[in-house]
């Protein structure tokens, strides 16, 4: 068993494409669209789904905002330096919520942005 995909609700698709494409380097693997069911799906990951868990990224049709709620976290990603993932998201127009620095209590290196939806993106430094 691994995971697959982990579905996130957006409320511009492109927008959010654009996001996890341009801003933090993943790559459009795949599009749905049900026009008769009124939702589009986009895929998106650093790999093949084969090999790589990846988001989908669901588009309901007339809805363009949802309330996050208490319960969802973050998604977390590997960087090589937190703070250089930081700036490059900055550079890029996305949002950073907390700088590079030391967990709470711990030591490993970590930065927060967040998505156009406002999904948090953990961003977990490993050299």
């Amino acid at each position: 068993m691994r995971i697959l995909h982990t579905m996130l609700r957006v409320g511009d698709l492109e927008r959010s494409v654009k996001f996890y494409t341009e801003v933090l380097g993943m790559k459009l693997l795949r599009t749905v669209d049900r026009p008769e069911q009124k939702y589009s799906l986009a895929f998106v990951g650093y790999d093949d789904e084969d090999r790589s868990a990846v988001l989908e990224l669901t588009y309901n049709y007339g809805v363009s905002r949802y309330e996050l709620g208490t319960a969802f976290g973050h998604i977390a990603i590997e960087v090589p330096d937190a703070a250089a993932a930081c700036a490059a998201v900055r550079a890029r127009g996305g949002k950073v919520t907390r700088e590079a620095g030391p967990v709470k209590g711990g030591t490993t290196v970590i930065a927060f942005v967040e998505d156009p939806d406002g999904y948090k993106i953990e961003f977990i430094e490993r050299k």
